[in-house]
């Protein structure tokens, strides 16, 4: 099952039998707005903090996904799950509510592909026949832990992203109809001495590289194995220093198949400077946007390389730099 150095494949090929994207206001304003399940008119949802909003926010996507695959939860033997909350209270609190047996993860912004490499593993070995791989994040919660809380109205910089409200989830499975998972990639932290928390794209992108790198090395496959290569959330700055970085190592993806979630996921004329971010980022476009096309036929094979940023309040105070990691599962149909 391993493959190289750092790839599993896997010969059973896991199933994604079903999958759901729950969006808040500015994600029902976004490019992929139809692509969601769920979407709110309030980015509150009708609790009484942002964290709260969050917990309800994972478990709509994680119903939903259940729903939507004709199962029950007691159907279902593990749920991973991770958010960018301290100590991933979104993700710990809802899977309270859901009950099920639970293996939280962090992966930052990576947590949707990490999620969904370790429920295909589970359901690889037959340690599960069925596993729940899911992401949250929101907008506001986010701004207030790692930055500055929306209402200090801070300006920002051309670098930074405006990070998802959303969550996305995904049923695994042993049996089913859909699309399979074929292998995973787990990255390596790779840290190049970015210090600044408004430029993110800038400090994962090595990251995405170093593991897309791994990826085709171990398998021995050329980029063009795929119809789709998309980053996480990398947004406009990171994913043009990706491209650099990729022509720099000799790797040439036609520039038709490499794109971003944070780029997709907002109009243009939307006020997100480089592009979107956050956990819900890759996992709302992916199980949303990226299976819908699977399901019409438009992709048969796609990569998604979700990235993510591993700092947080504390050690920027520190003055830590900013490690990246980014973790890469294959989807074909």
């Amino acid at each position: 099952m391993l493959k190289g150095h750092q790839t599993w494949v896997f010969d059973s090929k896991p199933v994604i039998r079903s999958s759901a994207a729950v969006g808040g206001p500015f994600e029902a304003k976004g490019a992929l707005a139809d692509d969601f399940d769920i979407l709110h008119e309030d980015v509150w949802l009708g609790q009484d903090s942002f964290e709260k909003a969050e917990k309800k926010l994972l478990e709509q996507a994680c119903e939903k996904a259940i729903d939507k695959a004709g199962t029950k939860k007691e159907d279902i033997q593990f749920l991973l799950s991770g958010d960018l909350m301290d100590q991933i209270i979104s993700s710990s609190f809802a899977a309270r509510t859901l009950g099920m047996p639970y293996l939280g993860i962090f992966g930052a912004c990576s947590t949707s592909m990490l999620g969904l490499a370790l429920a295909s593993l589970l359901v690889h070995t037959g340690a599960a026949d069925n596993a729940l791989a899911a992401a949250s994040s929101h907008n506001v919660a986010a701004e207030k832990q790692f930055r500055y809380p929306t209402e200090y109205g801070g300006q920002k910089p051309p670098t930074a992203q405006w990070t998802v409200t959303g969550a996305g989830a995904a049923v695994v499975s042993r049996e089913g109809e859909g699309p399979r998972v074929t292998s995973a990639t787990i990255g390596r932290v790779i840290d190049m001495g970015i210090s600044d928390p408004f430029n993110m794209g800038t400090a994962m992108a090595p990251a995405a590289v170093d593991t897309l790198q791994a990826h085709l090395r171990d398998l021995k496959r050329e980029p063009e194995y795929y119809d789709l290569i998309a980053t996480g959330d990398l947004g406009r700055v990171g994913h043009k220093i990706a491209g650099d970085l990729l022509n720099k190592h000799e790797i040439k993806i036609p520039p038709e198949i490499f794109t971003d979630c944070g780029i997709l996921i907002y109009k243009e004329d939307q006020p997100v400077q480089a592009g979107g971010s956050g956990c819900a980022c890759s996992a709302t476009v992916t199980y949303g946007h990226f299976l819908k096309r699977m399901q019409k036929g438009e992709l048969a094979r796609i990569l998604i390389v979700a990235t993510g940023a591993l700092l947080s309040p504390l050690s920027y105070q520190q003055k830590e730099t900013i490690p990246g990691i980014a973790h890469a599962v294959s989807i074909e149909i």
